[in-house]
């Protein structure tokens, strides 16, 4: 039986005052990229991630440190209101340092930060859409599926209304409304091809804040399905066979790009981009390669392409960027389970290296 939070038990205890202090909740990635986190008390409300005091962990738990050597630090770096215990409390994105004050290899924010830092002039902005999968823990298998078989193709499910077409609404739209309470610049929703699959959009942010929104979002993803009993997943491929994968298509563009001309510029961006086809790759998702097969809107994960409005090419103009002569492109190549930082950073390291 599933085990899920008792909302009327628990809102006795949160109805409760608790003076000027504030609980702040440090979430960082592990090893693996999955979230973690712990509270800490703070005296008075952080108006910034600045103000909050440097904490640690214990890494040999996560798989970030050995045993003998243990404590990692965290560094609060982009702050938000906390939708679970409401009032004044927080919850905090981190990047991880080691005990000489070096980026921790797993803090891949650090790296990424500089590459927004030294193009800030040229505005990056990023939108992307993070496609999951929930899953009943009792049966395995995505929410709303028979115990036994396979539901009806997919078809009616994209966008769809009615029972036995969407199962899972409650949870995106309690994820939907802890988004807009906490701050993170969640842009819409809408379910996906197979049935139990749904889509959130972060954006347009610009720079650092792009992997700081999505982060903050798995978080409160994993937090709402939580408390419903629901497992999520952000595996490229949740169900073998023919149902679509999940992905994280990026969309991208640069003050140049969205000026008078700026077509000329999304294709000579492109043209650098799949000059480094494979490094891209590289950090685009764990397992991508089971969903990036030519197959179900995806380009062959060893062909680039890109074209205005094809779903089945690497890198898709819009139909109306092309139309308008500036704007945007569409990066879809990356995996469900991205880091962010990653491919925002190799993103805009490949626009803007030299001719």
């Amino acid at each position: 039986m599933a085990v899920v939070s008792n909302a009327n038990l628990l809102s006795k205890y949160l109805d409760l005052d608790q003076g000027e202090k504030v609980q702040v909740e440090y979430v960082w990635i592990d090893a693996l990229g999955q979230l973690r986190s712990k509270t800490k008390t703070v005296e008075s409300v952080p108006q910034k991630a600045s103000d909050l005091p440097e904490w640690n962990f214990d890494g040999s738990s996560t798989g970030q440190a050995e045993g003998h050597d243990s404590d990692v630090l965290m560094q609060p770096v982009a702050l938000y209101n906390d939708p679970f215990r409401g009032g004044n409390n927080k919850f905090a994105i981190c990047e991880l340092f080691n005990p000489d004050g070096t980026p921790h290899k797993t803090n891949h924010r650090h790296a990424c930060a500089k590459i927004m830092s030294a193009h800030a002039d040229q505005k990056p902005w990023f939108g992307i859409e993070q496609e999951y999968m929930l899953f009943d823990p009792e049966t395995s298998k995505p929410y709303g599926w028979p115990k036994h078989g396979f539901p009806e193709p997919q078809g009616k499910y994209y966008c769809g209304v009615g029972a036995g077409k969407i199962f899972g609404r409650d949870i995106v739209e309690a994820h939907y409304r802890a988004c807009l309470h906490a701050g993170v610049n969640i842009s819409g929703v809408n379910a996906e091809v197979a049935p139990g699959q749904f889509e959130y959009q972060v954006g347009p942010c610009e720079g650092i804040v792009m992997g700081d929104d999505l982060w903050a979002a798995r978080y409160l993803l994993e937090r709402v399905s939580e408390d419903f009993g629901i497992c999520v997943s952000i595996h490229p491929k949740p169900i073998k066979g023919d149902w679509n994968g999940a992905g994280c298509h990026t969309n991208v563009s640069t003050l140049a790009m969205r000026e008078e001309g700026g077509l000329a510029e999304i294709e000579k961006a492109i043209n650098k981009m799949a000059a480094r086809h494979n490094e891209h790759i590289a950090v685009y998702g764990e397992d991508n390669d089971q969903r990036l097969t030519g197959r179900h809107e995806t380009g062959h994960i060893d062909q680039f392409s890109y074209g205005v409005a094809n779903r089945g090419a690497s890198i898709r103009i819009p139909r109306h960027v092309g139309k308008e002569g500036k704007g945007y492109f569409e990066d879809r190549r990356p995996a469900s389970n991205i880091d962010p930082y990653q491919v925002t950073g190799i993103i805009i390291e490949s626009i803007f290296l030299p001719e």
